[in-house]
């Protein structure tokens, strides 16, 4: 709303717009995390749970899909317009959820207050237990959104610079990879259920398609290659997400959910902040290297899913 205003009102409003951006920033860095814990604490069955992570990971990758065809159709009309409607569906969001997510019962009014010295101790103590398989994932979460932002940073400015493709037409192509890893994700949701060594395995595959698609991407220069290599590499974050989230989901108590999730979710939101400054320095030397760089990092994702993350069948992940 800020944003949107301040472009209606002011003669240079660039100062106000990146302020109520960095607002909208805070709201969606305080909403987001309280999703996985969430989803976790409704259902007691761990396939129930990998299901709607699933469903959860497709709801946040479609609107990653239809941002920029709808932001592209509302500027059109004029340009802040998509500022302006995004207040409209946070408080169509709001509503459902205040009255279709019902809140849990009260617990015991006696019950011990945590302290704040009590939650470090906590911390501390869930990654002496779970360091070396939290970090990876941490780790793994970041990378993939540091990919998905950075290439579609750079399909973005291709699509304009190269190619004279803007407006709805460029929104629609660079809607193309989110859209597959918004299926991917759906799919993987519903297939993985409770078998977290299958988790394992698909996030270590996920993300060797991840590097692989990549590799080759710095190596073509047709534009209907690149999009189609770089929804590949969507297919594998796709698959990687929603098995990251189970296993963090499934693998953490549920009074310790929520800190490890609120982690989760800011070193993903690391990733996006990080791509596409990154990958606009690193493309002014060439493509190439910055395809090579992106993959470098996905190999790292790759030696931490194979060694770091060690899952067992029954009760929680091992460390």
């Amino acid at each position: 709303m800020i944003s949107g205003l301040g472009a209606c009102w002011l003669e240079h409003p660039y100062v106000v717009i990146m302020l109520g951006r960095a607002l909208q920033g805070v709201g969606a860095a305080g909403a987001f995390p309280i999703v996985l814990p969430l989803v976790g604490d409704m259902y007691k069955n761990e396939s129930e749970v990998s299901k709607n992570l699933g469903i959860v990971e497709t709801a946040n990758t479609l609107g990653k899909v239809l941002s920029p065809i709808l932001g592209s159709v509302l500027a059109s009309v004029v340009w802040f317009l998509p500022f302006l409607t995004i207040p409209v569906l946070c408080v169509v969001s709001t509503i459902l959820v205040a009255f279709l997510v019902k809140s849990p019962k009260k617990k015991d009014k006696n019950e011990e207050k945590v302290t704040f010295k009590h939650f470090l101790q906590s911390l501390k103590q869930i990654f002496m237990n779970n360091g070396r398989w939290l970090s990876a994932i941490f780790a793994i979460g970041c990378i993939c959104m540091f990919v998905i932002f950075g290439t579609l940073f750079y399909l973005s400015d291709t699509l304009e610079d190269k190619y004279h493709i803007k407006g709805i037409w460029k929104g629609c192509v660079i809607a193309i990879p989110s859209a597959v890893l918004c299926l991917a994700s759906f799919i993987t949701g519903k297939k993985i259920g409770e078998n977290k060594i299958l988790m394992k395995w698909i996030t270590l595959c996920g993300v060797v398609i991840i590097t692989a698609s990549l590799v080759v991407s710095g190596m073509v220069q047709s534009l209907y290659w690149l999009i189609t290599l770089i929804s590949i590499a969507g297919i594998g974050i796709g698959v990687t997400l929603p098995c990251l989230d189970s296993l963090i989901t499934e693998g953490i108590d549920k009074g310790e959910r929520g800190t490890i999730t609120s982690i989760y979710s800011s070193m993903r939101f690391i990733g996006v902040a990080v791509g596409p400054p990154l990958a606009s320095v690193l493309v002014k030397f060439s493509p190439q290297l910055m395809f090579y760089c992106i993959s470098g990092t996905c190999v790292v994702a790759a030696l931490l899913a194979l060694f770091a993350i060690k899952p067992i069948q029954e009760g929680k992940t091992a460390k």
